[in-house]
């Protein structure tokens, strides 16, 4: 049998057919931005987050440049712990990713694997990362800087638990949504809990904060812990009451996300979504 040409369409050249799909390359990666809210929230989060943290720093210092002088090293203990919760919610977030990214979260459920055991084994190998990270970060600031956050004592135990809890409770909530919405909402796992860095008042007390939003720093778990790690540091007193509000609503917080992620888990195993997620 004789092969029959099949004629084929010359790809169109030069500078207007290259526009044109320029043009619609554009326009397929703003299909995937207009479609996805978490994207188009991305687009002005750093910038407004930056602006309102260093806005309040800035105000903070203008008004006490006493404080550093009475507290020397306190800037370096915020960053620190504020390390902590950072990597205690990525490291339970990561690990979550990194089986939807293979594509295997459908295979581990099939398995006996039930939810709160994949729960459990993430809030393991997030103390564990937490753990090298964070150690090695303190290390480096007592040989740069000479400053130990283990002088803390057994508060920094104290901080070290309430920080974990809470950045668990937004690690579940934060893998619930991407459950719920797909791998569209996975830069969550990295910018959402910079949003409560302002009113976690890290660098400077509440009483910086504008008194109509100080209740919202009040509801956040971090709070209390930096207003308890300076009272350790300024004033050598450790606040009872600041440990036990924050675990109060450490309580609070991962009460509400463990509801989401079984909401979520739920949904996503009634609409095979276990099965359809990936890269």
């Amino acid at each position: 049998m004789s092969a029959v040409a099949i004629p084929r369409r010359r790809a169109q050249t030069g500078t207007l057919a290259s526009g044109r799909r320029i043009a619609a390359m554009v326009r397929r990666y703003w299909y995937l931005i207009r479609g996805s809210w978490p994207r188009i929230a991305e687009l002005a989060y750093w910038p407004t987050i930056q602006m309102i943290l260093w806005g309040l720093i800035s105000q903070f210092f203008v008004t006490h440049s006493h404080w550093l002088a009475e507290a020397a090293g306190v800037l370096i203990a915020g960053v620190l712990l504020w390390d902590i919760l950072f990597r205690g919610q990525i490291g339970f977030s990561i690990c979550f990713l990194e089986e939807m990214w293979s594509r295997n979260l459908g295979h581990l459920f099939v398995s006996p694997l039930r939810p709160w055991e994949l729960l459990a084994a993430l809030m393991t190998m997030s103390l564990i990362r937490t753990g090298l990270g964070a150690g090695v970060a303190a290390v480096i600031a007592i040989l740069l800087y000479g400053f130990s956050l283990f002088d803390l004592g057994l508060p920094l135990v104290a901080f070290f638990v309430a920080l974990m809890l809470m950045g668990w409770g937004m690690g579940m909530a934060i893998v619930a949504l991407v459950l719920r919405y797909g791998l569209g909402a996975e830069s969550l796992a990295w910018v959402a809990l910079f949003a409560f860095a302002p009113i976690s008042c890290v660098y400077y007390p509440v009483s910086t904060l504008p008194e109509s939003v100080q209740w919202l720093a009040w509801a956040t778990p971090s709070a209390y812990v930096f207003e308890g790690m300076r009272a350790v540091m300024v004033h050598n007193v450790f606040r009872w009451d600041l440990l036990a509000g924050a675990l109060a609503l450490d309580a609070v917080y991962v009460a509400i996300g463990a509801g989401v992620f079984a909401w979520a888990f739920a949904g996503a195993r009634r609409d095979g979504r276990l099965l359809q997620t990936g890269e």
